[in-house]
Protein backbone atom coordinates (compact mmCIF):
# COMPACT_ATOMS: atom_id res chain seq x y z
CA UNK A 1 0.00 0.00 0.00
CA UNK A 2 1.25 3.45 -0.88
CA UNK A 3 -0.37 6.41 0.85
CA UNK A 4 -0.23 9.62 -1.13
CA UNK A 5 0.06 12.26 1.56
CA UNK A 6 -1.25 15.06 -0.60
CA UNK A 7 -4.57 13.14 -0.69
CA UNK A 8 -4.76 12.52 3.08
CA UNK A 9 -6.30 14.98 5.51
CA UNK A 10 -3.93 16.26 8.25
CA UNK A 11 -5.44 14.11 11.04
CA UNK A 12 -4.82 10.97 9.00
CA UNK A 13 -1.27 12.07 8.15
CA UNK A 14 -0.60 12.58 11.85
CA UNK A 15 -2.03 9.14 12.67
CA UNK A 16 0.19 7.42 10.10
CA UNK A 17 3.36 9.29 11.12
CA UNK A 18 2.80 9.07 14.89
CA UNK A 19 2.16 5.32 14.76
CA UNK A 20 4.97 4.38 12.38
CA UNK A 21 7.91 6.64 13.24
CA UNK A 22 8.37 5.04 16.63
CA UNK A 23 9.38 5.22 19.30
CA UNK A 24 9.59 9.00 19.37
CA UNK A 25 11.30 10.55 22.37
CA UNK A 26 8.95 12.40 24.69
CA UNK A 27 9.90 15.13 27.10
CA UNK A 28 8.65 18.07 29.07
CA UNK A 29 9.66 21.44 27.70
CA UNK A 30 9.88 23.91 30.56
CA UNK A 31 9.67 27.63 29.91
CA UNK A 32 9.21 30.60 32.22
CA UNK A 33 7.73 33.98 31.46
CA UNK A 34 6.43 36.70 33.81
CA UNK A 35 7.05 34.37 36.77
CA UNK A 36 4.82 31.58 35.38
CA UNK A 37 6.46 28.18 34.86
CA UNK A 38 5.03 26.38 31.85
CA UNK A 39 5.61 22.61 31.64
CA UNK A 40 4.33 20.95 28.48
CA UNK A 41 4.97 17.48 27.02
CA UNK A 42 6.17 17.12 23.42
CA UNK A 43 6.84 14.02 21.35
CA UNK A 44 7.62 15.71 18.04
CA UNK A 45 11.22 16.56 18.85
CA UNK A 46 14.57 15.07 17.98
CA UNK A 47 18.27 15.99 17.76
CA UNK A 48 19.29 17.15 14.29
CA UNK A 49 23.01 17.87 14.67
CA UNK A 50 25.86 17.61 17.13
CA UNK A 51 27.82 20.42 15.45
CA UNK A 52 26.21 22.78 16.16
CA UNK A 53 24.41 20.83 18.88
CA UNK A 54 20.79 21.41 17.97
CA UNK A 55 17.34 19.94 18.55
CA UNK A 56 14.18 20.51 16.55
CA UNK A 57 10.73 20.57 18.13
CA UNK A 58 7.42 21.01 16.35
CA UNK A 59 4.89 23.05 18.34
CA UNK A 60 1.22 23.16 17.47
CA UNK A 61 -1.48 25.63 18.40
CA UNK A 62 -4.08 25.74 21.15
CA UNK A 63 -7.63 24.63 20.35
CA UNK A 64 -8.47 28.34 19.99
CA UNK A 65 -5.91 28.66 17.17
CA UNK A 66 -3.53 30.74 19.30
CA UNK A 67 0.15 29.82 19.53
CA UNK A 68 0.94 27.53 22.45
CA UNK A 69 2.44 29.09 25.56
CA UNK A 70 5.65 27.10 25.11
CA UNK A 71 6.28 28.68 21.72
CA UNK A 72 5.36 32.19 22.86
CA UNK A 73 7.63 31.87 25.90
CA UNK A 74 10.58 30.59 23.87
CA UNK A 75 10.20 33.37 21.31
CA UNK A 76 10.04 35.94 24.13
CA UNK A 77 12.82 34.67 26.42
CA UNK A 78 14.95 32.68 23.91
CA UNK A 79 15.34 29.91 26.55
CA UNK A 80 13.91 26.42 27.19
CA UNK A 81 14.74 23.43 29.35
CA UNK A 82 13.94 19.98 27.95
CA UNK A 83 13.41 17.34 30.65
CA UNK A 84 13.56 13.72 29.51
CA UNK A 85 10.85 11.53 31.02
CA UNK A 86 11.07 8.18 32.75
CA UNK A 87 8.26 6.03 34.13
CA UNK A 88 8.26 7.81 37.50
CA UNK A 89 6.95 10.96 35.80
CA UNK A 90 4.59 9.34 33.28
CA UNK A 91 1.27 10.13 34.97
CA UNK A 92 2.05 13.79 35.73
CA UNK A 93 3.52 14.25 32.27
CA UNK A 94 0.36 12.85 30.71
CA UNK A 95 -1.94 15.08 32.78
CA UNK A 96 0.19 18.15 32.06
CA UNK A 97 -0.84 17.88 28.40
CA UNK A 98 -4.18 19.47 29.35
CA UNK A 99 -4.62 22.96 27.95
CA UNK A 100 -4.40 25.71 30.58
CA UNK A 101 -4.70 29.48 30.49
CA UNK A 102 -1.36 31.26 29.96
CA UNK A 103 -1.26 32.65 33.52
CA UNK A 104 -1.77 29.20 35.11
CA UNK A 105 1.28 27.03 35.75
CA UNK A 106 1.27 23.26 35.22
CA UNK A 107 3.71 23.07 38.13
CA UNK A 108 0.99 24.38 40.43
CA UNK A 109 -2.00 22.72 38.76
CA UNK A 110 -0.51 19.21 38.65
CA UNK A 111 1.79 19.38 41.68
CA UNK A 112 4.97 19.10 39.59
CA UNK A 113 7.97 20.12 41.68
CA UNK A 114 10.78 22.00 39.96
CA UNK A 115 14.26 23.07 40.94
CA UNK A 116 16.68 25.59 39.51
CA UNK A 117 19.92 24.07 38.27
CA UNK A 118 21.37 26.65 35.88
CA UNK A 119 21.06 30.41 36.14
CA UNK A 120 19.20 32.15 33.31
CA UNK A 121 17.35 28.99 32.25
CA UNK A 122 13.95 27.61 33.26
CA UNK A 123 14.07 25.03 36.07
CA UNK A 124 14.10 21.27 35.63
CA UNK A 125 11.35 19.00 36.88
CA UNK A 126 12.50 17.63 40.20
CA UNK A 127 13.60 14.00 39.94
CA UNK A 128 14.30 13.84 36.20
CA UNK A 129 17.54 12.08 35.39
CA UNK A 130 18.44 14.24 32.41
CA UNK A 131 17.66 17.72 31.09
CA UNK A 132 18.89 19.88 28.22
CA UNK A 133 19.29 23.65 28.58
CA UNK A 134 18.62 25.29 25.24
CA UNK A 135 18.67 28.66 23.50
CA UNK A 136 16.36 29.62 20.66
CA UNK A 137 18.19 29.27 17.34
CA UNK A 138 15.70 29.51 14.48
CA UNK A 139 12.03 29.22 13.56
CA UNK A 140 11.22 27.30 10.40
CA UNK A 141 8.33 28.33 8.22
CA UNK A 142 6.29 25.42 6.88
CA UNK A 143 3.78 26.60 4.34
CA UNK A 144 0.18 25.56 5.19
CA UNK A 145 1.32 23.95 8.46
CA UNK A 146 -0.57 24.00 11.75
CA UNK A 147 2.68 23.41 13.60
CA UNK A 148 5.71 25.62 13.97
CA UNK A 149 9.08 23.85 14.00
CA UNK A 150 11.80 25.61 15.95
CA UNK A 151 15.45 24.77 16.31
CA UNK A 152 16.98 24.98 19.77
CA UNK A 153 20.73 25.12 20.36
CA UNK A 154 22.03 23.01 23.22
CA UNK A 155 23.88 25.11 25.79
CA UNK A 156 24.30 22.60 28.63
CA UNK A 157 23.22 19.07 29.52
CA UNK A 158 22.31 17.86 33.03
CA UNK A 159 22.59 14.24 34.17
CA UNK A 160 22.05 12.71 37.59
CA UNK A 161 25.39 11.28 38.71
CA UNK A 162 24.11 7.68 38.74
CA UNK A 163 23.21 7.64 35.00
CA UNK A 164 26.53 8.79 33.52
CA UNK A 165 30.11 7.67 34.07
CA UNK A 166 33.48 9.37 33.53
CA UNK A 167 33.64 8.02 29.94
CA UNK A 168 30.25 9.63 29.17
CA UNK A 169 28.47 6.29 28.97
CA UNK A 170 24.81 7.05 29.70
CA UNK A 171 22.17 4.71 31.10
CA UNK A 172 18.66 6.19 30.92
CA UNK A 173 15.24 4.54 30.89
CA UNK A 174 13.35 7.22 29.00
CA UNK A 175 9.76 6.88 27.89
CA UNK A 176 9.06 7.11 24.16
CA UNK A 177 5.81 7.63 22.28
CA UNK A 178 4.20 5.01 20.06
CA UNK A 179 0.93 6.28 18.64
CA UNK A 180 -1.32 7.05 21.62
CA UNK A 181 0.71 4.85 23.95
CA UNK A 182 4.10 5.23 25.58
CA UNK A 183 7.01 2.81 25.30
CA UNK A 184 9.43 1.80 28.02
CA UNK A 185 12.04 -0.85 27.16
CA UNK A 186 9.89 -1.79 24.10
CA UNK A 187 6.87 -2.49 26.33
CA UNK A 188 3.74 -0.44 25.67
CA UNK A 189 2.37 1.54 28.61
CA UNK A 190 -1.20 2.80 28.26
CA UNK A 191 -1.63 6.35 29.55
CA UNK A 192 -4.18 7.08 32.30
CA UNK A 193 -7.44 8.71 31.29
CA UNK A 194 -7.37 12.50 31.42
CA UNK A 195 -9.69 13.84 34.10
Amino acid sequence: MILEFNKLEPAKRYKVMSQSIIPRPIAWIVTKYNGVINIAPFSYFIPISSEPATIIVSIGHKSSGEKKDTLLNILETKKATICLIDEAHLEKMHFSSKELEKHISEADSFDIETKNILDNYPPIVNGVKSAIFCDFYKEIELEDSKTIPIILKVNSYFFEDNVIDEKLNINLNNIGRSGKEYLKDSIKVTPPALK
